[in-house]
């Protein structure tokens, strides 16, 4: 791993993840983060396109798993209507929670992949633990008081991630 803090992809969004060719790789399971990656922050509306992509990724047979900090009345909403299941106060970047949920999904670390737009919790965490690891640019703008001071991190971290894919 040339830097725990770097993704092994980054995507503009879930849309844009290539199922094709992580199939190929061995991947059969996500993790996914919640917030501003599947629906907006501190939000339970899902957009069209993103219940259209869960469909598409059930009926390519991956399974999935949401993780997130959140309290559990806040993800199981959204989880129910995804039919999905999902681990609250997850902890992240924990390697326990992502544990947990490729043990609950019944897969091996090798076959599984996170996607989510934070740095420092989703692709830390999934570096950690040796995880495939995909970086999606948030749904929305607004979020947390917290996440807005990791994003300034974030940037720099990005910043040098993008010139090391150039050389």
């Amino acid at each position: 791993m040339a830097n725990i803090l770097y993704p092994s992809l980054y995507v503009d969004s879930l849309l844009d993840i290539p199922l094709e060719e992580l199939k190929s790789q061995g991947i059969r399971a996500f993790i996914l983060d919640l917030d501003n990656t599947i629906t907006e922050w501190n939000s339970n509306e899902l957009r069209s396109e993103v219940e259209e992509w869960f469909l598409l990724v059930k009926q390519q047979g991956f399974k999935i798993c949401i993780l997130s900090n959140n309290a559990e009345k806040r993800i199981l909403q959204v989880a129910s209507r995804l039919d999905v299941p999902f681990i609250h106060r997850a902890r992240k970047p924990s390697r326990r929670s992502f544990i947990k949920a490729v043990t609950l999904m019944e897969v091996a670390p090798e076959e599984t992949a996170v996607i989510g737009d934070q740095i420092f919790t989703d692709i830390l965490g999934g570096n950690r633990s040796r995880l495939l690891t995909i970086l999606v640019k948030p749904l929305a703008k607004r979020e947390f008081y917290g996440t807005k001071i990791s994003r300034a991190m974030e940037f720099f971290v990005l910043r040098r991630f993008e010139r090391s894919k150039r050389i």
